[in-house]
């Protein structure tokens, strides 16, 4: 079965693309006692709080109708920002020749530990991006 991330954004992808907006992610998140659905948005020229807005007003609905989650959530529409984070394979490969910063963690007994914080250019080679 699909993620809940997976059948959100097969469910809205359509939508956002007819309104001329690259649907950049989807992550569903727990924090603290909240749940979060964070819909990021982009498109060349950047992205406004008007952008979120209209995005926001559209897929309210479709998510109200597909009931995919059922714990009570917020909805957050934004643009991935100046540090977005590549998390898909597209991410990666729109940011080939690109300078990026990759932050490595190795697992500590009790918590993570970065031990690299550096920035390097991205390079077609060698590029093994897991899921």
């Amino acid at each position: 079965m699909a993620s809940i991330e997976e059948r959100v954004e097969a469910l809205i992808k359509p939508t956002i693309e007819k309104m001329e907006y690259d649907l950049y992610d989807v992550e569903y998140a727990k924090e603290g006692k909240n749940y979060f659905l964070r819909i990021l948005i982009d498109k060349p020229e950047g992205i406004d709080l008007e952008d979120c807005e209209k995005v926001n007003n559209v897929i309210n609905d479709l998510l109200d109708e597909a009931d995919y989650i059922k714990e009570q959530y917020f909805l957050e529409v934004s643009s991935p920002g100046i540090e977005r984070v590549l998390r898909k394979n597209k991410h990666i490969e729109q940011n080939i020749g690109k300078e990026i910063q990759v932050k490595l963690f190795k697992k500590d007994e009790r918590r993570k530990k970065r031990i690299s914080r550096n920035p390097v250019r991205m390079e077609r080679r060698n590029i093994n991006h897991r899921k």
